[in-house]
């Protein structure tokens, strides 16, 4: 009887016309989030089930599960359907018991998935592209800059060095340059707080503190990005704090960066932010035009030089760019590529009337969109108080605006489902995505709601 469910199985999955090659899948995944990201999430989504309109995923754990649906479930579905096409839904199976083997997937098993296929002693990567040679100074970058040089040639002289700036300014960089420069005679440890925070619960779970203590803590220079993640994590705030201070104890190198001073960061704990204080604290702030225009002419000839050939960009288009490229550095980077590729396509010099037909929907959407900006619209569209929508009532009149300010603030901003939640007076991230799945599924039926969405997107756009 087994046998022939097999075989059925096998033989409806063979017949389907867009069945998943999931090497592929995985390839992709890699491209398209970064290997970090793909390392340390990706990797360990397994396909358990194709049926022909949904999948059935595998992932190690429930804590996993959360994160992956909050901060890249769209994409994920995005990159699916353009492997399958007839692709609706997708589902996870949480796995934290035992380990299937590969005939118990083939097989269709129930059962899931164990374990992170991830070693601890095996982690430390350092990009050798981000180094202080390719790094573009001015005046915004330029403390940050010579700090970190500091650091290399005088480990200790200022410890901890905390780097601080909005995203997209270079501050990963920066610590990596570090780690290039330090690593062939010191033990270099380079981690972001996201991966930090991975191997501390894969640790708890396995019962494997000791070495995950012994590991961080034998660093001659430890370097963390991101700390900011550590934000409300007790647990996790409580295991850096311990890290930290045999790290300063033994003479060892800590370089940390964030996307604020330390003491704006809010829900750490006072110590923590306290020893953050104790050494140099520099920012990298938003770049002006004469480093735009650097980092864009550098860029330029960093591909002439590796593909030899001449990109058609005229001073003209470089100062339009940089212009009008107003947050960050990586902004500025997509644009650029996006103006080489049609240059390249076209083998035409593009000038200012190109550039903007080019990128009339990157620049129109370029306007900050804040949960605040939402939430206050939101309350006026609908005649409310900012604080009655923000309450704990759940009557129609509250409940319904509340849900369509955390809808936008979900497909308007880069925030993460539990930032958005606790925007809402500190709502839990579940309720954000019940809000999200109920007004997507109101406004595909009710023309009123619909209405009501491209009003609100075209108020938040609007200058």
């Amino acid at each position: 009887m087994e046998k022939k469910s097999i075989k059925q199985r096998n033989k409806f999955l063979s017949e389907e016309e867009n069945t998943l090659d999931w090497n592929k899948v995985q390839t992709s995944f890699k491209e398209n989030f970064g290997s970090e990201v793909y390392t340390s999430w990706l990797q360990n989504l397994n396909l358990l089930k194709e049926f022909n309109d949904y999948l059935i995923l595998g992932v190690p754990t429930r804590f996993f599960r959360d994160w992956i649906v909050s901060r890249y479930l769209d994409k994920i579905l995005e990159l699916l359907k353009s492997h399958k096409l007839s692709l609706n839904r997708v589902e996870f199976k949480i796995a934290e018991d035992r380990k299937i083997n590969t005939n118990e997937l083939k097989s269709g098993s129930s059962q899931k998935i164990t374990e992170i296929k991830d070693s601890i002693l095996n982690y430390n990567r350092l990009n050798s592209n981000l180094s202080f040679d390719n790094f573009v100074k001015g005046t915004s970058n330029e403390i940050a800059l010579s700090s970190s040089k500091k650091i290399c040639e005088q480990l200790a002289r200022y410890n901890p060095l905390y780097v601080y700036g909005g995203v997209g300014l270079g501050k990963t960089h920066l610590l990596n340059a570090i780690g290039l420069e330090l690593q062939s005679e010191n033990n270099v440890m380079f981690i972001s707080a996201e991966r930090f925070m991975y191997h501390f619960i894969k640790s708890i779970k396995k019962n494997d503190m000791v070495n995950f203590k012994d590991f961080f803590r034998k660093s001659s220079v430890f370097i963390i990005d991101d700390i900011q993640f550590i934000r409300g994590k007790e647990g996790l705030q409580e295991e850096f704090f311990h890290t930290f201070n045999s790290l300063i104890e033994k003479g060892s190198q800590i370089i940390v960066s964030a996307d604020r001073s330390p003491m704006k960061l809010d829900r750490v704990q006072e110590r923590i932010k306290s020893r953050l204080s104790g050494g140099l604290i520099v920012d990298i702030d938003t770049p002006d035009l004469d480093l735009k225009v650097k980092i864009i002419r550098k860029r330029l000839k960093d591909i002439q030089n590796q593909f030899n050939e001449i990109i058609n960009i005229n001073d003209e288009v470089i100062n339009f760019i940089a212009n009008e490229c107003k947050t960050n550095i990586r902004e500025l980077i997509g644009v650029l590529n996006r103006v080489i590729a049609f240059s390249r396509i076209h083998k035409k010099t593009l000038n200012i009337s190109d550039c903007k037909l080019i990128l009339k929907d990157v620049f129109n959407q370029s306007k900050i969109i804040t949960v605040d900006k939402i939430q206050n619209t939101v309350a006026g569209f609908y005649n409310l108080a900012l604080n009655e929508m923000l309450s704990q009532r759940r009557s129609r009149p509250l409940a319904r605006p509340r849900q369509i300010a955390m809808y936008l603030s979900k497909k308007m901003t880069t925030r993460s489902l539990p930032e958005i939640g606790r925007r809402f007076a500190n709502r839990d991230h579940t309720t954000v995505i019940h809000a999200v799945k109920t007004i997507s599924r109101i406004s595909e039926k009710d023309d009123e709601m619909k209405k009501n969405l491209e009003q609100l997107k075209k108020l938040l756009l609007e200058e």
